[in-house]
C-alpha cells in the first residue's frame, strides 16, 4: 500500500539523565529536575520538592530504538513514515514548577542549549519548543528573544499555571509582546504544569486522562475570553496532544455566551471567538478519528497529527496503519491538510525529497 508520511506536531526528547547536574553549580544541580528509582516508584526532585509515581518499567522496554540515539531516532522516523517533528521536552516539562527565580532562568537556559546544540544543530527534521522560566516574567521574555536568535521556532508553556497567574491575566502580556515580535508559536502541551491525577477511583486511569484535555480548553478560553489573542493577531497557539474535536465545540459555546451574556462581558473583542480560534488556535492529536470528522464537518482546519515519539501511547511501530485507518476513505485535500499542511503554516521544516 502507499506510504503516508507525515510530520508530527507532538513528539517528545529524551534530555540525558545528567544534563543539569552536569551543565550547573552544585547548588543549582542538586534543586535541578532529577529522578531517582526504587523497586516500585519514581520519585521527581525539583526545587525542594518531590513527586512520586508508580515505576513502570514496561515504558523503558518498548521505547523506540531511537529514543536516545539522534542518528538511530531519524531512521525509526524514515521507517515508520513521519518527517518532520515537533519535539517537547521530557523532564524538561518539570522545570515550569521551579519558582525560585536563578534556579528557573539557569535550568530552562540550559535545557535551551542542549536543544539547539544536540538536536536542531544535528538535523534540522526535528524542532525543540524553547522552554521558559515561569518565575519571573522578565527572565522568560528574555528567554524568548534569546531563543529566537538561536532560531527556535516555538516556546513551550503548561496548560496549568499557579493560581492567580492564568493566561487570561494582563501579567502574561509581555510574554505575548515578544513572543508575537519573534514569530514564535506558544505551544502548550497537554499534563504539564499541575497534578495529573485529579481522581482515584472506579476508571481513574480513564478520568485522569480524559481530565488532561480540559486544561487545553482553559488556556483557549483565557486566552481568546480575556482578549491576548485579539490584541496579538499575529500569535499562534498550539494545544498539543489534546486533540481537537472540541475546538468548534468551545467556539460555539464561547460565541453564545459572548452574544447572549454581551452586556456583561469585558473586554470587548473586535472578532468573535470562533473567528479568533479558527484564524489562531492550533490543536494536535494522535488517534482521534473524531479530529479528522471536524475537519470535513466544520471546515475547522488548524489541526495537526502527532506520533508522540517515543512516549508509551504514541504510535511507533504501527504509524502507517494508525494513519490509514484514520485517512481511509478521506479526501486527499483533507488528509494533506492534517499531515502536512496545518503543521507546515507555523513551522518550517526541509521539503522531504522521495528517494
Amino acid at each position: 500500500m502507499t506510504e503516508i508520511w507525515a510530520n508530527s506536531a507532538d513528539s517528545h526528547v529524551l534530555e540525558p539523565d545528567d544534563l543539569w547536574l552536569q551543565a550547573l553549580p552544585k547548588s543549582l544541580a542538586e534543586r535541578a529536575p532529577r529522578s531517582e528509582r526504587g523497586d516500585r516508584f519514581e520519585v521527581l526532585y525539583i526545587d525542594g520538592g518531590q513527586v512520586s509515581r508508580q515505576l513502570n518499567d514496561m515504558m523503558d522496554a518498548i521505547r523506540p530504538p531511537g529514543a536516545r540515539d539522534l542518528s538511530v531516532r531519524l531512521a525509526d522516523l524514515d521507517k515508520e513514515g513521519v518527517w518532520g517533528q515537533l519535539a517537547f521536552p521530557s523532564m524538561g516539562f518539570w522545570s515550569v514548577l521551579i519558582q525560585d527565580r536563578e534556579l528557573a532562568r539557569e535550568v530552562v537556559r540550559t535545557w535551551n542549549d542542549w536543544a539547539h546544540s544536540e538536536i536542531m544543530g544535528k538535523t534540522d527534521r526535528i524542532l525543540t519548543p524553547a522552554c521558559l522560566s515561569m518565575a519571573n516574567i522578565d527572565d522568560a521574555v528574555a528567554e524568548v528573544e534569546r531563543v529566537a536568535e538561536l532560531g527556535f521556532q516555538a516556546v513551550f508553556l503548561p496548560t496549568q499555571t499557579r493560581e492567580g497567574e492564568e493566561y487570561g491575566l494582563d501579567r502574561w502580556e509581555p510574554v505575548w509582546t515578544a513572543a508575537e515580535r519573534a514569530g514564535l508559536v506558544l505551544a502548550f502541551h497537554i499534563g504539564t504544569g499541575g497534578d495529573t491525577v485529579v481522581y482515584r477511583g472506579p476508571g481513574g486511569a480513564v478520568v485522569n486522562f480524559v481530565e488532561t484535555t480540559y486544561p487545553g480548553m482553559r488556556v483557549v478560553s483565557h486566552m481568546v475570553a480575556g482578549g491576548a489573542l485579539d490584541r496579538h493577531p499575529g500569535l499562534k497557539v498550539l494545544i498539543a496532544e489534546g486533540g481537537a474535536s472540541w475546538l468548534p465545540a468551545i467556539a460555539d459555546r464561547m460565541d453564545e455566551a459572548y452574544r447572549q451574556h454581551g452586556i456583561f462581558v469585558r473586554p470587548k473583542l473586535s472578532r468573535l471567538p470562533s473567528e479568533i480560534i479558527r484564524e489562531q488556535v492550533y490543536a494536535s492529536f494522535q488517534h482521534d478519528a473524531s479530529a479528522v470528522d471536524i475537519v470535513r464537518s466544520t471546515g475547522y482546519r488548524n489541526v495537526m497529527w502527532g506520533d508522540d515519539y517515543p512516549h508509551l501511547e504514541g504510535t511507533y511501530g504501527h504509524t502507517q496503519e494508525t494513519l490509514r485507518g484514520l485517512f481511509e476513505g478521506v479526501p486527499d485535500d483533507i488528509r494533506d491538510r492534517i499531515t502536512h499542511g496545518a503543521f507546515n503554516e507555523l513551522f518550517t521544516v526541509p521539503e522531504r525529497v522521495a528517494p
